[in-house]
């Protein structure tokens, strides 16, 4: 999304900010943060399934569950004790490396996703071939600062400074701990000089 940052980035110089670009450090490679996530994510979701099993009396099969969802069931429930505990490491340097920006910068900006809105049906295309960890990586793959942000526990918000054909770009600016305050007011910074209410997509329910 060079564009829209870009011109993101000429706004907020325009409204006195300062921005500088930085290499965002995860402080572990893509591929452990990927695994540790994937781990984490389907190791909760596998009980949560069997408590509503249990509670139901419905199978956990195919005849209840999307081939995404039975598939990160399944690899949730061979993750180990071992993995579980090497996943929460990751998080929690993820987390240390990620705070360690806010030493130095107010906020991180970045696109909310890294390309112009997909299709429907584009996530799912061959779904029913992939693991628990190839799902994850998919997901993460086209929502990766999302991911940064969420797995680090600071608070974020996407802001749609831009349009692909009708349709909302989201910029993504993120605040450290704590520091939402900063988040709304530069959203209402960013209203006032960049208003979006007037903007609607080509096929809007309201009408």
């Amino acid at each position: 999304m060079p564009r829209p940052l870009t011109e993101t980035v000429r706004m907020l110089d325009s409204l006195g900010h300062h921005v500088e670009e930085i290499p965002l450090d995860l402080g572990v490679s893509w591929e452990e943060f990927v695994l540790g996530n994937a781990r984490m994510w389907t190791a909760n979701l596998a009980p949560w399934i069997d408590s509503i099993s249990a509670a139901t009396g419905r199978p956990v099969d195919e005849t209840t569950l999307e081939p995404v969802t039975l598939a990160s069931y399944r690899y949730g429930h061979q993750v180990t004790a071992d993995e579980f505990v090497r996943a929460l490491a990751i998080r929690n340097q993820v987390s240390r490396t990620f705070a360690q920006h806010f030493a130095r910068y107010d906020l991180l900006l970045s696109p909310t996703l890294p390309e112009p809105p997909v299709p429907l049906g584009v996530y799912g295309d061959g779904a029913d071939r992939l693991d628990g960890l190839g799902w994850l990586d998919r997901i993460l793959d086209r929502s990766p600062y999302t991911a940064a942000a969420n797995v680090s526990g600071v608070p974020s918000m996407s802001v749609p400074l831009a349009e692909h054909e009708g349709l909302p770009i989201g910029m993504q600016f993120t605040a450290a701990f704590g520091r939402e305050d900063l988040l709304f007011r530069l959203a209402g910074q960013l209203e006032r000089a960049a208003p979006w209410t007037h903007r609607k997509p080509p096929i809007w329910a309201a009408e």
